[in-house]
């Protein structure tokens, strides 16, 4: 394996292999005994050389994945259905211009991209196993593409039939299959301040919720100053959500509205396009997008499309005769300075400065520190609106009064910084109940400032929050861990009032009377054994499924249109519905949750596989969308009869902030992505109990717990 390595490496351009010799000869990978590595560098540079050959080692599959998306060449490796999306990418992203921003970035944040490149073309000329479906060659200027570590990104949000619909591509031959309600995306997020907790010592939640095996959880430490441990979104060379010596920051998805459509007044005059811009007529910008991809026949084709862009950006579709144009925050230089410098920062002041770079659009930060300063932020970059528009529908482009005005300063942006209550959250939820009596006030803010409003995790939380004072890294785990389900709480009365309403003789009088009797006893807690929580899940699937059009027709939180504006029988109907659903898949209404509700991982796919005859565990916690602050995203497959779960609790860790920063943490089935790994999934049955491991985050720690010291390219 070393000949072949050496030979590998020999074959390589000889500046570039002294350099990555060079690189590499700076850099110590330590695998502790859960396979996760711990990278030492002399310099910042090298320990990002280090930590993404790391990620390679572990799953090159998914960080190439990730950049074919960000980069816009799906198409390449898996053909022209993905050329929509790919050209989506494109209206911001090209070659040229992400060149251009890195050759103005700062030398300091160029000398990242270039050890970031490197390590990855290391690790691709030393495992010729390894086969990349389309980026053989990484270049620095390529981590520009990919800059913010959350689940999605604000581009999601351009419809893709209606951008293929106005750029001239032909209708699917098949209409999309209905792949049912889609499980709700977020994270929760905990900060406690020292005078809530047992030993004086600020404490953090980090609890994303994504697709399973989204993240890598590694540390980063250097001689310049770097030491940061968490998660790190496959290909990026920064900790996402983490922690170092003295601060430790959590992301969750934010409801502000930071994107924007406008609809603009298209003029032909003289053979060219203009649009109107208040008394003007503004000239549309054209550019040409070619979209290479994989043909049927193995080969390379090519598609060429003529885009359109006004001052508020592309045209992304057309609505009521008017093009529209969509706006959103593109600032890759920044975005990636921010996602790195934060890792450096050595409490709330130095953080809030990084935070000026304004280049976080999507994310709620929850933040602790070892000064026992704990804070809720909203995302910096906000536009500043006219708050007579509604923004969440296209605006007249026409108009310059629905121009943004420049962003938001951060001072004018909901935010609670160590409140009285002694704590801080975020469920996803609206920032008017951050710190319970010491939130930011909603009427002070205009109504773009946040699109969600609350939801049944943040009230749980609150729940669980408000009246400890004792909290310990224990202790806040069994609170990340609560087992309540608060939306059921308040839907299963309207459900039992409707069937004692029933008149005797009504059939679904007798047919749900057993199924009434379990659910009127029920505590509303979820477990493995739990009959009650397998009943109201399918129940609440079935009412939420029923009602979610209505729901939204009106403009109503779908949990209070359940509750409020459902009738007797149609709460009653769909009990008997999931009734016979658990009759046909399990043969009784009566099934424990842990019998239904499980975790698999068979193989290192991207687009997991699931079979009811291999091994899986069962998983106690539900879907967030009842409230479970546990989440975990499940459903039927094709040829199943279980749910397995893909999303939800990925990454978990608590922090305490004492003297020296400890912690312990889980993530979904275990660091590898290769089944032949004893870390593929070795940790999953911690991760469905909640059982933390520790961290190994000092020197000391890693005695008696290391597998393997070595070098990139060793």
């Amino acid at each position: 394996m070393l000949t072949l390595a050496f030979l590998l490496l020999a074959a390589a351009p000889q500046a570039d292999l002294a350099r990555w010799q060079a690189e590499a000869a700076r850099v110590t990978i330590t695998r502790d005994d859960w396979g996760i590595a711990h990278v030492k560098g002399r310099t910042d540079a090298d320990a990002v050389f280090g930590a993404i050959y790391a990620q390679a080692e572990d799953d090159f599959n998914r960080i190439e994945r990730n950049y074919l998306i960000a980069l816009g060449r799906q198409a390449e490796a898996d053909g022209e259905g993905k050329i929509w999306d790919d050209l989506r990418a494109r209206l911001y992203v090209d070659e040229a211009g992400l060149r251009a921003a890195y050759a103005r970035s700062p030398k300091t944040m160029q000398a990242l991209m270039n050890a970031w490149a490197d390590g990855l073309n290391h690790f691709l000329a030393t495992h010729p196993e390894v086969k990349p479906k389309v980026l053989t060659r990484f270049e620095p200027w390529m981590a520009l593409s990919f800059t913010e570590g959350s689940i999605g990104g604000d581009i999601e949000r351009i419809d893709l039939d209606g951008l293929r619909a106005f750029y001239g591509g032909k209708p699917p031959a098949v209409a999309r299959a209905d792949t049912g309600e889609k499980e709700p995306s977020g994270s929760n997020g905990f900060a406690i301040a020292p005078a809530k907790t047992a030993d004086g010592h600020a404490l953090l939640l980090i609890n994303p919720h994504t697709s399973f095996f989204f993240r890598s959880e590694l540390q980063m430490t250097s001689d310049e100053g770097l030491n940061a441990y968490g998660a790190s979104t496959w290909g990026q060379f920064f900790i996402y959500q983490g922690f170092n010596p003295h601060i430790g920051w959590m992301h969750t998805s934010s409801g502000v509205d930071v994107v924007d459509e406008f609809a603009e007044a298209i003029v032909r005059k003289g053979g060219r396009l203009f649009y109107r811009y208040g008394k003007e007529l503004r000239p549309v910008e054209t550019r040409v997008i070619t979209v290479r991809y994989r043909a049927p026949n193995g080969g390379t084709a090519a598609r060429s499309f003529t885009t359109y862009r006004t001052h508020h950006g592309p045209i992304v579709r057309q609505a009521d005769g008017k093009w529209v144009a969509f706006a959103m925050m593109f600032k890759p230089v920044e975005a990636l300075q921010q996602s790195w410098l934060r890792t450096k920062a050595d409490d709330f002041a130095s953080f809030l400065q990084v935070a000026e770079l304004k280049a976080n659009s999507s994310n709620n930060t929850i933040f602790a520190s070892d000064k026992g300063e704990i804070a809720y932020l909203h995302p910096q970059f906000v536009p500043l609106r006219d708050n007579r528009f509604d923004y969440t529908r296209p605006v007249d482009g026409s108009d310059p009064a629905t121009d943004w005005k420049g962003l938001t300063p951060l001072a004018r942006l909901p935010q609670v910084v160590n409140p009285p209550n002694g704590w801080v959250m975020n469920t996803n939820n609206w920032p008017y109940s951050a710190a319970a009596e010491n939130s930011p006030r909603q009427a002070e803010f205009p109504r773009y400032m946040d699109t969600f409003g609350e939801n049944p995790r943040g009230v749980h939380a609150t729940m669980v929050l408000k009246d400890r004072r004792d909290f310990t890294l224990p202790l806040l785990i069994d609170a990340a861990f609560d087992s309540y389900l608060p939306a059921f709480a308040r839907l299963i009365p309207t459900l039992v009032r409707a069937y004692d309403g029933l008149e005797a003789k009504d059939p679904l009088k007798a047919k749900l009377k057993g199924q009434i009797a379990l659910l009127r006893s029920w505590d509303y807690r979820w477990g493995i054994a739990s009959q009650p929580t397998s009943l109201a899940v399918f129940w609440g699937e079935a009412l939420w499924k029923d009602v979610k059009a209505d729901a939204e027709s009106e403009a109503m939180n779908v949990y209070d249109y359940m509750a409020e504006r459902t009738t007797p029988r149609q709460r009653l109907k769909a009990l008997a519905d999931a009734s016979d659903q658990l009759e046909r898949d399990f043969g009784h209404w009566g099934v424990a949750w842990g019998e239904i509700n499980r975790f698999q991982r068979l193989t290192g796919d991207i687009v997991q596989p699931f079979d009811d005859k291999q091994p899986s565990i069962p998983v106690p916690f539900t879907s967030s969308r009842w409230g479970s602050l546990a989440s975990f995203g499940a459903k039927a497959y094709p040829g199943t009869r279980r749910w397995y779960g893909t999303s939800g609790n990925s990454f978990v860790a608590v922090v305490e902030f004492g003297p020296k920063v400890r912690a312990r943490a889980i993530t979904a089935g275990g660091e590898s992505g290769h089944p032949g790994s004893p870390h593929f999934n070795d940790e999953a049955e911690r991760y469905t109990t909640g059982n933390l491991r520790e961290v190994y985050f000092w020197p000391e720690q890693l005695k008696g717990h290391t597998e393997r010291i070595y070098r990139p390219g060793q």
